[in-house]
């Protein structure tokens, strides 16, 4: 799974991949093998080569993807930026105020670029097709506008998380 988070002010990129009851976790290209336990809510027990730490984890009661993380009596608050839900959130229904970032969902191949900048669309119309795991999706304007950059052109590889287009 690829994910953003954002730890105090710094934003880094983090993988996370479940191996038989160990954790694969990359942060910003560092890889370490992780076994977790959880001996109680929110707290856990992180072994990592030879060495164990208590950590504890709090969410945010108000701000979904929030936490309040605890480590080696250090305390810091982690937000966790899901690239899907970023898209989700920007296809919502909700109503979209200046620019709107059309994001890649995973990472994949662009199959088509629907529209070329400086053209005018209206909300739910496509915009880039990416092919990933051998489906097509199709990504949609959340917004009426005029999309102002196609960053990406058929052919070209995507991750997760990359903007394709904004429409403005």
């Amino acid at each position: 799974m690829k994910l953003k988070a954002r730890v105090g002010n710094q934003e880094c990129d983090l993988i996370l991949n479940l191996e038989g009851g160990r954790i694969a976790v990359a942060i910003d290209g560092r890889k370490y093998q992780i076994e977790v336990r959880e001996p109680e809510e929110g707290s856990y027990l992180l072994f990592h080569d030879t060495h164990v730490q208590e950590c504890h984890v709090s969410p945010s009661r108000k701000s979904p993807g929030k936490f309040e993380v605890n480590l080696r009596g250090r305390s810091c608050s982690v937000v966790i930026i899901d690239p899907k839900r970023l898209r989700s959130i920007q296809n919502s229904d909700r109503q979209h105020h200046g620019a709107a970032e059309i994001l890649a969902p995973m990472p994949g191949k662009v199959v088509r670029v629907l529209v070329q900048a400086g053209a005018e669309v209206e909300k739910g119309v496509g915009i880039v097709v990416v092919e990933a795991m051998k489906m097509q999706n199709e990504l949609k304007s959340p917004q009426a506008g005029v999309v102002v950059s196609v960053s990406v052109a058929a052919g070209d590889t995507v991750n997760a998380g990359d903007v394709l287009a904004v429409v403005e």
